[in-house]
Formats: structure tokens, C-alpha cells, sequence
């Protein structure tokens, strides 16, 4: 799988400032304006997470985990402390999930999947993270190798993984998260991947209590809790509870409407694997503060990041907190 690069180079060049005698003599350098003391009293201007706009110390290494979203799978163990959550469309129409972790780590994630084609489309935009998933169909080997990635899954790091008492297999393989970076000590850290988070858009946002998103064969519903701040999320007419506790919900939510074909792979019962083109551009939805606002993506190359505007043009901002991206079709896939 080959991955166009795009580097951007900056030069500034500030020239000297002279002034010319009247008399024909040297010229003498004019004085330079004297800048207004700092005030010591004064914050900095503190820039928020890259993927959450809230407030951190340090930027952390990206960890990326393919998540089970059946309900044999439910509850899910991490996806709280997710920064962003992928929900991806998988074989007969079912979806599954990328969990991306790097401002918090919960000590176990799961249940841990399998890999699919669309994923090594999505993290090249995080530089080269660690990726965590319970192994791939053997024609997609060659592509795992060549990903912008480091595999961390349970082949490659069998010491990560457990099996979780209580549930069945292939539902119960779970994952202790810094064992998994332990293995990938060089993983890219948290960078800019083209959100922008802050006040919300003066103007298009339309009054919604409940926004619901369908594939083939899974409906999600997102509904906002004014009391929780997040739109809350519920999966085929039944609450997507957390593990931990509670239901899964986010300050944000992003339907963003993405071109998916059928791609090379299929499963053991001739089931296709959609491919979810995430480069190029596209409309979007986002969700905030129980508003619905109208919005466009662009994503240059596999290596950039994903920028979200509004129909003027302006950056639209995300809520500071965790972001859901629901890669939605219009059009339906073949299973």
C-alpha cells in the first residue's frame, strides 16, 4: 500500500532596517521600536489537546485499538478514556470500532478484534502509532507490514493480551494498554490531526434531541443529555453501557459521510469488506450542545490530517472532550 508524502516547508526571512544620512554619509541603522514589557503576571496561553481540546502536561504516544461492537461483545472495557472513537463499517453491513487513546490510558481495553483494510486508511494521519488488534485474513499480512503503524496485536505481542473470565470466545481477548506500548516505545506522540476545538458556530446550527445514523445492518442514535453535556449513545434501540459504568457517550459527535465500496478482502463466507475512502472531501454533520450544524471535510493525503468546516468556509469546532466519528454511507454496501 503505497502512502503519498506531503512536506510543507515555512521560510521566513526578516531583512535589517537602515536609514540613509541626508548628507551622503553610512547609513545608521534606525532604532527598533522598544516592545512593551511582559507582564509577569500574565498566563500563557495554554493550547488544548490536539484530539480533545482540553487542557494536558505532555503529549503521549498514540494508541489505536480495534474494539468488537456486537452486542456478544457488550459492555465495552476502555472506550471511556478514548480520545476519538472511529465507527467503521465491517462485512454484511455490521460495524466495528477504532478506539484512539494517548491523553488518558485505561489499564484494560476489549474486546479486542480483528483488523480490517479501511484502518491502515486512518491511522497514517497519527504518524506511525501503535496498532492493537487480534489478527488480520492472511492476504491483508502484506499490508499490516507496510502500514504506517507499529503492530502491537496478538501475534506480534502475545503477552499483551488475556482472556477475559466471564466471556466467551472470540468476545473475551482484552488487553493490557501499556504492555501494548511497551512494545512500541518509538510510537508517534499526539500531534495535530486538523481538529480545532472552541466556541461553537454563531450561526446554522438546527435544534436536535436525537440524530440517528444507519449502516446496512446497525443503527446507531445519538441523544444529547443536557444534564451530562454529551450526546449519549444507544446501538440498535438499546443503551451502549460502558463496562466501567454508565453509557458511552461524547461532548461531540462527527457523521462524516465517506465514499464505501467493496474492497479486495471478504470473509470466510464470501462476505466483501468495505473499503471507507477517508481521503478526499466530503459533507459532514456534527453534533454539539443539542445542535446539528452542517459541515465539510477535506483530507489532502493519507499522512494529513482531517479538517472539518463550516458552510462559510470557518473551522468548525468541536466541543472540548472526546470526539466520535461515524464513517457513514449514503449509499448502500453489498454485503
Amino acid at each position: 500500500m503505497r502512502i503519498p508524502r506531503m512536506i510543507a516547508v515555512t521560510l521566513a526571512v526578516l531583512g535589517p532596517v537602515v536609514a540613509c544620512s541626508s548628507g551622503g554619509g553610512a547609513a545608521t541603522p534606525s532604532k527598533a521600536p522598544q516592545a512593551a514589557p511582559a507582564d509577569p503576571s500574565a498566563a500563557p496561553e495554554e493550547k488544548g489537546h490536539p484530539f480533545t481540546g482540553l487542557p494536558y502536561e505532555e503529549l503521549k504516544p498514540v494508541l489505536a485499538v480495534k474494539i468488537e461492537n456486537t452486542a456478544a461483545g457488550k459492555p465495552q472495557l476502555g472506550l471511556k478514556s478514548a480520545d476519538i472513537v472511529y465507527v467503521e463499517q465491517v462485512e454484511a453491513g455490521l460495524t466495528r470500532l477504532m478506539a484512539v487513546f494517548s491523553s488518558k490510558l485505561p489499564a484494560k481495553v476489549g474486546p479486542v478484534r480483528s483488523a480490517r483494510i479501511s484502518d491502515l486508511h486512518i491511522t497514517p494521519q497519527f504518524g506511525k502509532p501503535a496498532f492493537a488488534y487480534s489478527g488480520v485474513q492472511t492476504k491483508m499480512l502484506p499490508f499490516v507490514a507496510e502500514a504506517s503503524l507499529f503492530d502491537v496485536g496478538d501475534t506480534r505481542n502475545p503477552g499483551a493480551f488475556f482472556r477475559q473470565p466471564g466471556r466467551y470466545a472470540p468476545y473475551n481477548l482484552f488487553a493490557n494498554t501499556r504492555q501494548l506500548l511497551a512494545k512500541a516505545p518509538k510510537a508517534t506522540k499526539a500531534k495535530d490531526i486538523g481538529f480545532t476545538f472552541g466556541e461553537a458556530p454563531a450561526e446554522g446550527g438546527v435544534e436536535k434531541k436525537t440524530w440517528t445514523v444507519k449502516w446496512p445492518a446497525a443503527t446507531f442514535t445519538f441523544g444529547w443529555s443536557e444534564t451530562k453535556k454529551q450526546w449519549l449513545i444507544w446501538q440498535d434501540g438499546k443503551k451502549n453501557m460502558a463496562a466501567e459504568g454508565g453509557q458511552l457517550g461524547a461532548p461531540t459527535i462527527v457523521i462524516q459521510y465517506t465514499k464505501t465500496e467493496r474492497s479486495e478482502f471478504h470473509d470466510k463466507n464470501q462476505s466483501y469488506t468495505p473499503l471507507v475512502h477517508t481521503v478526499g472531501k466530503g459533507s459532514a454533520i456534527v453534533l454539539r450542545e443539542g445542535k446539528a450544524y452542517k459541515a465539510r471535510w477535506s483530507r489532502e493525503s493519507e499522512e494529513d490530517g482531517t479538517t472539518f468546516t463550516t458552510a462559510s468556509g470557518e473551522p468548525m469546532n468541536f466541543a472540548p472532550g472526546q470526539v466520535w466519528v461515524a464513517l457513514a454511507s449514503r449509499k448502500p454496501v453489498i454485503p
